[in-house]
């Protein structure tokens, strides 16, 4: 017997990285069961005639002005039920030679801005004792791989922060989850498989339209982890039952520059 839907009629939903991509997917699928759903991008023309979604363009890396924005959306609506910080940045680069600038421009976007809309909202979502959060990760954090150490060390970060103030603010009936999409041939994936990545396992290759029915059914649940592709969160596993092995795969993997 398949599991039942889970609805948002009603609930104020914000979507980061929505005109493309997982994001616009989450986006697209909030509104389609029941959400007055706003869509952040820092290109957000694609979105302006879509129905049911609020377009609302927005540089992610400067934090200010999302965090204006967040409370913005917060001071209208009356509150924020849902937030999926969904959007990302990536650009292989080779650590040899490499400047924090670099690092910092990829933080920003990844990590930071997830940083500054979790605690913008926050407060009103403990207020009301009620809220679900949604950070976005990459299973890459299991196994990294070679020139992509600003992209990895970012989502790293999100996932370990995501974690601990799950685990602060559960009591307070506020969820706050990190999402494992596997991979996905979203604008993303493809540039990697461009620019000569190879092509993941099947078992963890994920559509769009797979990780957000995984998100959105795991949002509000008892799990801080929602893994839409779950052979990939047994990576770990090889590393530590077979070392040698896991690193030789990994080599293989190396992201091209």
């Amino acid at each position: 017997m398949s599991r039942p839907v889970q609805r948002f009629d009603g609930q104020i939903a914000i979507v980061t990285g929505a005109a493309s991509g997982i994001g616009n997917q989450i986006a697209l699928d909030l509104a389609a069961r029941g959400a007055r759903v706003f869509g952040v991008d820092v290109q957000a023309e694609p979105l302006y005639e879509v129905p049911g979604i609020t377009a609302l363009p927005c540089d992610l890396a400067d934090a200010e002005a999302y965090r204006a924005l967040l409370t913005g959306i917060e001071n209208d609506c009356g509150r924020v039920d849902v937030l999926a910080n969904v959007a990302g940045i990536d650009e292989p680069l080779s650590a040899v030679g490499a400047n924090t600038a670099f690092y910092r421009r990829i933080l920003e976007v990844n990590f930071f801005a997830a940083v500054t809309g979790t605690l913008t909202v926050l407060p009103g979502m403990t207020g009301r004792r009620r809220g679900c959060i949604l950070n976005c990760s990459s299973d890459s954090v299991h196994s990294p791989i070679a020139h992509e150490s600003a992209y990895v060390a970012s989502k790293g970060a999100l996932s370990a922060f995501t974690e601990s103030v799950a685990l602060e603010v559960r009591s307070l009936n506020v969820h706050v989850h990190i999402l494992y999409p596997g991979f996905v041939e979203s604008p993303l994936g493809t540039r990697s498989l461009e620019r000569g990545m190879k092509r993941p396992p099947r078992a963890i290759v994920r559509t769009t339209e797979q990780v957000s029915a995984s998100a959105l059914d795991g949002l509000g649940g008892r799990a801080i982890e929602i893994n839409a592709a779950k052979a990939a969160a047994l990576t770990p596993l090889l590393r530590i039952l077979a070392p040698p092995l896991y690193r030789w795969i990994m080599a293989g993997r190396s992201m091209p520059m």
